[in-house]
């Protein structure tokens, strides 16, 4: 664009990359001031099962995007979900706020609630404590309760923090479960509360403001 021209500072057309600027005040793109960034923005979305956390899919299977109402911003999601996975995914519009929540130095904890036929015991389910190693891919801590039983279907709640490509369900399948239904119920603080499939809610400046100050690691808002 500086190249082409279209660039200005006060009316003087940029014809270098290598300039330095305080701030965005007198800077023109086709002759139109650039606007100013707007404030990070966090929304709660209920997340149906049977579509992908990506904005295409070229094997033509639904997205998110495709489940979102009208009216939105431009959003991108905070980590993804499984295609078969249901639950809260937080989407966004700032792609710092992504970066921050999705480093797992940040310990934002991660709950689910896995629906699943097999054998299991509360005892094997506390040893994830402890960390596993599975096909040579080492997972954190888990915090895993055998909430009911019924027969041999049963619910797990887990809770985790790094939050690792399939790890619930990989973690479960090791233990010999098949699971059924997964469910995110919660992302730090924020939960499903009040939504149901395909809903959406805008989290309150206010309680942005004390999710990201909470975080550990990563730059914290000003």
């Amino acid at each position: 664009m500086i190249a082409d021209g279209r660039i200005a500072i006060n009316g003087d057309v940029l014809t270098t990359p290598a300039t330095v600027i305080e701030n965005l005040a007198g800077v023109t793109v086709d002759g139109k001031p650039v606007a100013k960034p707007e404030a990070a923005r966090l929304f709660r979305f209920y997340k149906p099962p049977s579509c992908l956390t990506a904005e295409f899919d070229p094997k033509g299977r639904p997205t998110i995007y495709d489940k979102l109402p009208d009216g939105l911003p431009r959003l991108i999601p905070v980590g993804r979900l499984d295609f078969m996975t249901e639950g809260l995914l937080l989407l966004t519009n700032d792609g710092e706020l992504k970066r921050q929540l999705e480093l797992p130095s940040t310990g934002v904890v991660r709950s689910y609630r896995a629906r699943a036929f097999g054998d299991v015991t509360q005892e094997q389910l506390e040893d994830l404590a402890d960390g596993i190693e599975i096909e040579g891919i080492r997972y954190g801590s888990i915090d895993a309760n055998l909430e009911r039983r019924t027969g041999r279907n049963c619910w797990i709640e887990m809770s985790l923090t790094e939050g690792k490509n399939r790890e619930v369900r990989n973690v479960l399948a090791h233990l010999g479960l098949q699971v059924s239904r997964l469910i995110r119920t919660s992302y730090g603080p924020l939960d499903l509360d009040g939504l149901e499939a395909g809903g959406v809610s805008e989290v309150q400046r206010e309680e942005l403001f004390i999710f990201r100050k909470s975080l550990r690691g990563g730059r914290k808002p000003a």
